[in-house]
């Protein structure tokens, strides 16, 4: 059963980021030490927003988290989400972007995933309306969606989660829309799109050696002068490659500051809905080969090229239509795919020696 009470370290704010009348914005980042948790975060930190992180750094990097206010652990222990509202007692609202992710693995190991994605957000949610927190920023995937015959999507379109991964997040959408309806609990779910880059300022980028995602396989294979395998070619694009949304994960950080900002204003506490969805994305398609030739471009260095079928769990993919993200939040992307491309290169190069590895 999941205990509401002791709302009063949920006060109103106004869209700056100082609470009314009181101290600067302070918010719990579930899994801040992870690529794009950790970018929120530095997100958050430039915008006047203090972060506080909890991760358990199985995927998460402890360098990510140096001078910042840093719980490790697991977003299941109840006792220590109670300690983190304990000792911070003026938390707001909660951005939840703990997760395992990649589609492949989960399709290999769909009861990790369901155990990790599902089963320890439910406790999470417990935890989190335990100690009085209703503002609920949720990390979830374009993945869920159902392609329509143009590749677009919006917030109405139809779901079809095709992966365990991408299951995982419609159940938790499922989930905390139900405890919307039950608990003081208002929730805004982030359908991301396809992030890329690394933070600007090169303090934070992806944390893997090896990616599995496709820019990282890119550069992976420049660096061992490694042919590279664009899987699944028969796709109904105008290529034959899958399609993407490819966002910069600054850009992403950026509307997560907005979403909290004008949590109060999307989702007000004394509205009727309590619960919300919004994509972020750039509203461009772009496919897989144009992404690859864009690489190219960028990186300025020979990269072979062939065809693959394509992997279990890999789907055409879509873009989406970006209106209701852009009204909501007064917010659009700034940076271009080749930006993205080019921040990810330069964070590729640097990691080794911010990681030590």
């Amino acid at each position: 059963m999941l205990l509401v009470s002791n709302l009063a370290w949920c006060v109103e704010w106004d869209t700056s980021t100082r609470l009314v009348g009181s101290n600067p914005m302070k918010v719990l980042i579930a899994g801040g030490a992870g690529f794009i948790g950790s970018t929120m975060a530095s997100a958050c930190i430039d915008s006047g927003i203090t972060p506080v992180i909890v991760d358990n750094l199985v995927t998460g990097r402890a360098e990510y988290v140096r001078d910042r206010l840093f719980y490790e652990g697991d977003i299941a222990d109840g006792a220590l989400i109670d300690r983190i509202f304990a000792d911070h007692p003026d938390i707001t609202a909660v951005v939840h972007a703990a997760a395992l992710i990649v589609v492949p693995e989960s399709v290999a190991e769909p009861v990790r995933y369901y155990r990790e994605n599902v089963a320890k957000s439910l406790d999470l949610i417990a935890h989190v309306t335990r100690n009085g927190c209703d503002r609920y920023l949720f990390s979830s995937s374009a993945s869920i969606y159902a392609p329509g015959a143009d590749f677009t999507v919006d917030e109405t379109s139809a779901l079809r989660p095709e992966s365990p991964y991408a299951r995982t997040k419609a159940v938790m959408e499922w989930v905390l829309e139900d405890c919307t309806n039950a608990y003081d609990l208002r929730v805004i779910s982030l359908r991301y799109f396809n992030p890329i880059g690394a933070d600007p300022k090169m303090r934070t980028g992806l944390q893997h050696a090896q990616p599995t995602h496709l820019l990282g396989r890119l550069i992976t294979a420049l660096e061992a002068g490694d042919e590279f395998r664009i899987t699944g070619t028969d796709w109904p694009t105008r290529d034959g490659s899958g399609i993407r949304d490819f966002i910069h994960v600054w850009d992403l950080a950026r509307a997560h500051v907005e979403a909290l900002r004008r949590f109060d204003e999307v989702l007000p506490a004394d509205g009727d809905r309590k619960y919300d969805v919004l994509n972020l994305g750039t509203g461009t398609g772009t496919t897989v080969r144009e992404f690859v030739t864009a690489f190219q471009r960028v990186a300025d260095r020979p990269l072979r090229v062939s065809d693959a079928p394509s992997r279990p769990g890999d789907v055409v993919g879509s873009y989406t239509r970006t209106d209701k993200a852009h009204a909501a939040l007064d917010w659009t992307p700034d940076y271009t795919v080749e930006d993205g491309i080019r921040h990810s290169l330069e964070w590729a190069a640097l990691r080794p020696s911010i990681l030590g590895e």
